[in-house]
């Protein structure tokens, strides 16, 4: 799984994901706190976007708020909080992903 971000992208590149034969960029749509959210191009499954805390690393289904991987606990409360914020736009932004379109930045837990 390949994505390109364009060098006139906002975006950051966060993380690599993928076996390491096949590493995919993953643009940054927010940072807040040390914590920086992301989400890939071309991933498939139910919506959902990744959070990056130091060496934690989540994903976060964005309907159900349901969570994989492990994150400190105020951390975690934090981007949950930030999620229910900005569920539509997370939504808007899956949408936009899945037809290769630039994602839109979002704004950070203040």
């Amino acid at each position: 799984m390949v994505a390109t971000v364009s060098s006139r992208s906002p975006f950051r590149v966060f993380a690599r994901h993928g076996d390491a034969g096949s590493a995919a960029l993953v643009p940054e749509i927010s940072r807040f706190l040390g914590i920086v959210i992301g989400m890939f191009y071309r991933e498939h499954g139910v919506p959902h976007f990744h959070a990056v805390y130091g060496e934690h690393k989540i994903t976060i289904e964005i309907e159900s708020g349901t969570v994989r991987g492990t994150f400190p606990a105020r951390a975690l409360r934090l981007v949950l909080e930030w999620a229910i914020l900005h569920k539509s736009e997370l939504l808007a932004n899956w949408e936009r992903a899945r037809q290769r379109q630039p994602l839109v930045r979002i704004e950070p837990l203040e």
